[in-house]
């Protein structure tokens, strides 16, 4: 699906582009429906299962080109509509100091699925992807997502080996926090970073174990918040797998 960097990016296709066009307003519509709040002082919308697609991708007539994509078809999700604004990333009430560092220097770069749990907030395997496909909606390839080459490797090494002790149908509800962040650690150390700016008409397909994140705004005065065309805007799709064990040993 991926080659050894464990990532890839596809096109620019046609049918990509169609589908990015038919996307754009019903996302641009959720945005200002949803009651989601804006993060990183105003310059991230989560959007979290906020396009109107349909289980196939389907949205606003438009089939989701799965050929064009190197994809089998599966069920979906509604897409997360992932925007980033001018000034990307800002301090906010909800994240530390040392989460703003981590965000400005490493691009917050983590892996979908590994929900902090509890009052400690431990990370534990809750969501176990397939994979993760991004398509742009927009031409502004500004604070773009950011790979580490060849991190699936590292990560699922080390996790396996943090829960090697346990039973598989255990592996969710395992804390695998410190392993988590010494992997990390091991990327930056060992695996190149990447920035992948993409516009409509491409989309970045990642295995689900690659370590990620996106890259801070260039430095510029913020633009407001209400001129969406400066927007960067992805469509992000992560159906998920059977089981934790999936997740961790399937290639």
């Amino acid at each position: 699906m991926v080659e050894g960097s464990g990532w890839r990016v596809i096109g620019p296709k046609p049918g990509i582009a169609d589908w990015a066009r038919a996307a754009l307003q019903p996302a641009r519509t959720a945005l200002a429906q949803t009651d989601q709040p804006l993060r990183c002082g105003g310059t991230w919308a989560v959007g979290l299962d906020l396009l109107d697609n349909d289980a196939a991708g389907t949205v606003a007539g438009c089939d989701l080109p799965w050929a064009a994509l190197g994809l089998a078809p599966q069920p979906l999700h509604k897409a997360q509509v992932s925007v980033i604004y001018p000034g990307y990333p800002q301090p906010w009430p909800g994240e530390s100091a040392a989460a703003f560092r981590y965000r400005q220097t490493k691009d917050a770069a983590h892996l979908d699925g590994l929900l902090p749990i509890g009052p400690a907030k431990r990370r534990m395997i809750k969501e176990p992807h397939a994979w993760i496909l991004g398509l742009a909606l927009t031409d502004c390839a500004a604070a773009p997502l950011v790979v580490w080459d060849g991190s699936h490797k590292v990560m699922q090494s080390a996790l396996h080996r943090a829960l090697a002790g346990h039973a598989p149908q255990d592996w969710g509800n395992v804390d695998i926090t410190d392993a988590y962040q010494a992997a990390r650690a091991q990327v930056f150390a060992t695996c190149q970073r990447v920035e992948v700016p993409i516009v409509r008409g491409q989309a970045t397909l990642l295995h689900r174990a690659v370590l990620h994140g996106v890259a801070p705004w260039p430095t510029t005065p913020a633009a407001p918040q209400t001129a969406p065309q400066t927007a960067r805007i992805i469509a992000y799709f992560r159906p998920m797998l059977a089981s934790v064990q999936d997740w961790l040993l399937q290639e």
